[in-house]
């Protein structure tokens, strides 16, 4: 099993700027795909930025050039680096994990990270809220 825990939500301006930290335990592997999905308020949820573990990563386009996703393996952590906040960006933020055979791709490269579907495990989110 594997345990997600999100922090770094916060009220914020626009323009603003925050990073979000997902930490990761329990039974984890070597190769793994996480994303982060949020729900606005009244809105279904939304992916937001996909990461493999061999490093490749993507955001969606209504994020591109304002949030940058990355990891430290290290410490089992995934971040979301939020700058230029929009009031549109408001909302519950989930960070999602799900592993894959070392032969297999990960959900970045095979196209499939902005589909809640592709993940078994997920956090229990942070609020974003933007005014």
């Amino acid at each position: 099993h594997v345990q997600l825990v999100e922090s770094g939500g916060d009220s914020v301006q626009a323009g603003g700027s925050l990073r979000l930290s997902c930490v990761v335990s329990g039974s984890t592997s070597s190769t793994y795909s996480m994303a982060w999905f949020r729900k606005p308020p009244g809105k279904e949820r939304e992916a937001v930025a996909g990461f493999d573990s061999d490093g490749s990563a993507t955001q969606a386009k209504s994020v591109k050039g304002r949030f940058t996703v990355s990891a430290d393996k290290a410490k089992n952590t995934l971040y979301l680096e939020m700058n230029s906040l929009k009031a549109e960006d408001t909302g519950m933020y989930y960070c999602a994990y799900d592993f894959f055979s070392p032969l297999s791709l990960g959900h970045v490269r095979a196209g499939t990270w902005d589909q809640a579907r592709s993940f078994d495990y997920w956090g229990q989110g942070t609020q974003v809220t933007v005014s």
